[in-house]
């Protein structure tokens, strides 16, 4: 009775003009940015958070417009995944092996609009999730102690990468670069200088929003100028839509797909690491296996095929966002961008949220809520708008993305510094993606690196210097297996589960 008591006061809360105008241009925009290869949900945010801080809104209109973006963007993903066989990001890569083959039947617009009601059963029952599961969830989190965060954190660290990564060395390098930037500026504890080099800008430490906006928008725009792309998708490739609405029969026929799909997508969310692309995966696979497993039908344009995986990636979406508001520790990395967003706006991720600053926090469930409902009537109707979105000429994307990022960043700080720490971090961004080294650790660093030194100092104290404090009680030595477990998997399962996931695609490359 109390989830739903705080529910209806965070439905008062949000149910403003402003935040609903706001929820309805979040779920638009987003849902572009999905349908542009490429970009994805993380992405997506960074490059719309200098937009949304210099136009002044308040902290709950900010992450409202935040979140609508990170669920429209994981809505939008499937649009080039069904038209063009190109994964908007790799979570919709499961989407392309039927969704494709239901658009080369001319059912484009079913495959759409079923994709649709998926993402939105997904991501309406994953909100119910968090609702539900968030509260309990901090009750845990108040037996921490600063041993245990600083153990939580590490498995933050430790299961990022994603239990599909194949390369832990390079994560790992990408975490300590990210801890070594956060260790710039003056120590808060001694008021010792470090890694300044005598620069004035720098003893306030490097401004994480400048971070960001470089590391994923501006490297996108280096990536563009080092290739000199000539236009987005070739107009012949896109199929002709069809019906705008797939029929009821086969939306009731996969009714049970949707609900697997959820189920297993939200579990995957919520685990550290996992993320929406196994939540993907895990759903096509168990469905395949359910409905299909002679492999006649899925591979072949089954609509439970594209059922299945959307339900998963937006249920994960939904997942990840449970860690990272009741614990303080994203669970994806559009998670880990959301978050620094939470900290700018002054607003800690963690057990104490929900108890001062519930009206933040149910004020932004009930906001999903409304962006799911405001996607689903989008996402049907504006179909034929949204694939026209793939015509954009990348010539024309990237500049306006650079556009939005100078005056974005510097409309927040009017800092010619931060514009050009920006720029640096843009051409760092350029290279690790070049290195194949993944940006999110070294966001995640710069996040959480300050957090982490402030729970080790502390439990150093507490305990007198007696560095076995770190595992001095059951709960400790439970996360740092589970930090250890997060770190080892990937290196086990890690390139079997590309490679597993790599052949579903091309199989049915080869039977096109």
């Amino acid at each position: 009775m109390d989830t739903l008591a705080n529910l209806a006061d965070g439905f008062a809360i949000a149910i403003t003009f402003q935040n609903l105008g706001l929820a309805l241009i979040g779920a638009f925009l987003g849902t572009m940015m999905g349908a542009l290869p490429g970009l994805g949900p993380a992405n997506g945010v960074a490059i719309l958070i200098p937009i949304s801080f210099s136009l002044g809104f308040g902290p709950l209109s900010s992450l409202i417009l935040m979140t609508a973006v990170y669920y429209g963007a994981m809505y939008g993903g499937r649009i080039s995944s069904i038209l063009l066989n190109i994964p908007g990001d790799e979570p919709a890569m499961m989407t392309c092996l039927d969704g494709y083959p239901m658009a080369r039947k001319g059912m484009a617009g079913e495959a759409l609009s079923l994709s649709g009601i998926a993402s939105f059963v997904g991501s309406i029952f994953a909100t119910i999730g968090l609702a539900v599961l968030a509260p309990q969830l901090v009750k845990i989190a108040l037996l921490f102690g600063p041993a245990e965060y600083f153990a939580l954190f590490t498995i933050a660290f430790a299961t990022l990468g994603g239990v599909a990564s194949a390369n832990q060395a390079k994560a790992a390098f990408a975490a300590m670069l990210g801890l070594g930037i956060a260790m710039i500026g003056v120590d808060t504890q001694t008021g010792v200088e470090r890694f300044t080099f005598g620069e004035m800008h720098l003893m306030d430490g490097i401004d994480f929003l400048v971070a960001i906006v470089g590391l994923f928008a501006l490297s996108e725009v280096f990536i563009f100028l080092e290739h000199r792309s000539t236009g987005g998708a070739d107009e012949g490739k896109l199929k002709n839509i069809g019906r705008m609405m797939a029929p009821w029969s086969m939306i009731r026929a996969c009714i049970p797909t949707f609900t697997r799909g959820t189920v297993i997508g939200f579990l995957a969310g919520v685990l550290p690491g996992a993320g929406a692309s196994l939540g993907s995966f895990l759903a096509y696979t168990a469905e395949r296996q359910i409905a299909d497993p002679q492999g006649r039908t899925f591979g072949k344009g089954d609509p439970r095929g594209v059922a299945a995986p959307e339900a998963g990636n937006n249920a994960a979406a939904g997942g990840a966002l449970v860690p990272m508001l009741a614990l303080g520790v994203p669970g994806s990395g559009t998670t880990a961008v959301l978050l620094a967003v939470l900290l700018s706006l002054n607003i800690t991720p963690g057990p104490l949220l929900f108890a001062q600053q519930p009206d933040v926090v149910w004020g932004l469930i009930a906001a999903l809520f409304i962006a799911n409902v405001m996607l689903l009537i989008l996402n049907i109707p504006l179909v034929g708008l949204f694939s026209r979105v793939l015509l954009v000429p990348i010539h024309i994307l990237m500049p306006l993305v650079a556009m939005v990022s100078f005056i974005g960043v510097y409309g927040i700080s009017g800092s010619s510094f931060d514009l050009t720490m920006m720029v640096c971090f843009g051409i760092l961004g350029w290279l690790l993606r070049k290195m194949s080294v993944p940006l999110v650790p070294v966001i995640l660093g710069i996040l959480l690196g300050n957090e982490m030194e402030v729970n080790l100092r502390r439990a150093m104290t507490l305990s007198d210097g007696d560095w076995l404090t770190l595992v001095g009680s059951p709960l400790a030595v439970a996360l740092w297996l589970i930090a250890i477990v997060g770190f080892v998997a990937p290196m086990v399962f890690g390139a079997r589960l590309k490679r597993k996931m790599a052949e579903e695609h091309d199989e049915v490359a080869a039977g096109d």
